[in-house]
């Protein structure tokens, strides 16, 4: 199709509408325009197309035979993507609510929560995608994440949900009744690691420490490393609020913090929200006052 030649999109729109109330004034009503608007339209397409779709010869125009053809042609034009848009929208209010989150996340802040939205809205399905990776945020993918951070990724919208420091954590019987110690020290017992993170060898990094954890290395989802924290099979990196009971209660020692602004984050893209991932967003940001 050569589309230099099709006429403009807002001539065709006056014609149908034309062809389908017979009357410039309901035509420009039902586009919400002046008839005076429609009458320019409809002339100028004509001139466009160089034919006469229009009699005005009677009290009211009619369509000619060169117009009855081109209002057959746009009604059923406009009513095959009047359809299409029909059937996508469907589509995508049935799609559930897509979010990408961390393991350890999902299992200690969100899953507790979730019976609560689900008994307020039992017709938004939701999908958890647990993984440490980034995800890009397109339309017919994933609709949120929950990332930790400074809240400046580029691109994104993002809403602070739950401000924590990062604080590198052990049971007191992997220390033995030590309640500090150097970075160094730490390095020589074992740590976990959630999967697909590097937090531990960068966190030794930062601090000095050429070599990793040199006791070995457990790598596990995230929601399997706080039980082996606490069970004392390791040391790890997490954000405070996770532990912070337990380290209140004494069953786990805070040996270094590292405070900040960071924290995890509502991230969205720029697109418009899906009606159901604009409750679940607004549920997540009245959930952040809640500990």
């Amino acid at each position: 199709m050569d589309w230099l030649k099709m006429p403009p999109l807002a001539s065709l729109k006056a014609f149908h509408a034309f062809a389908e109330t017979g009357n410039v004034v309901q035509a420009g009503a039902s586009l919400n325009v002046s008839h005076a608007a429609i009458s320019q339209q409809l002339r100028a397409l004509e001139k466009h197309l160089g034919a006469a779709l229009l009699d005005r010869s009677g009290k009211s125009m009619t369509l000619t035979p060169a117009g009855e053809k081109l209002a057959r042609a746009l009604h059923l034009g406009f009513g095959a993507i009047g359809d299409a848009v029909a059937d996508l929208m469907h589509l995508t209010e049935d799609r559930p609510v897509h979010i990408s989150l961390t393991a350890s996340f999902a299992a200690s802040w969100l899953m507790p929560r979730l019976p609560a939205f689900q008994l307020d809205h039992p017709d938004i399905p939701l999908v958890l995608d647990p993984s440490p990776e980034l995800v890009s945020l397109r339309p017919g993918g994933v609709d949120v994440a929950i990332r930790y951070g400074d809240g400046n990724w580029p691109g994104m919208v993002s809403d602070l949900l739950l401000q924590s420091p990062i604080v590198i954590v052990a049971a007191p019987s992997l220390l033995q009744g030590r309640v500090s110690m150097t970075p160094d020290e730490l390095s020589q017992l074992p740590w976990l690691e959630e999967l697909g993170t590097t937090e531990a060898t960068s966190w030794l990094a930062r601090q000095g420490v050429e070599r990793g954890p040199r006791a070995g290395r457990i790598v596990l989802p995230g929601n399997l490393v706080l039980e082996g924290l606490r069970a004392g099979q390791g040391v790890t990196v997490t954000a405070r609020h996770f532990v912070e009971p337990d380290i209140k209660a004494g069953r786990l020692v805070e040996l270094f913090c590292e405070p900040g602004e960071r924290g995890y984050h509502i991230v969205t893209g720029d697109a418009p929200l899906r009606p159901a991932v604009k409750v679940f967003v607004a549920w997540l940001r009245r959930q952040s006052g809640r500990m």
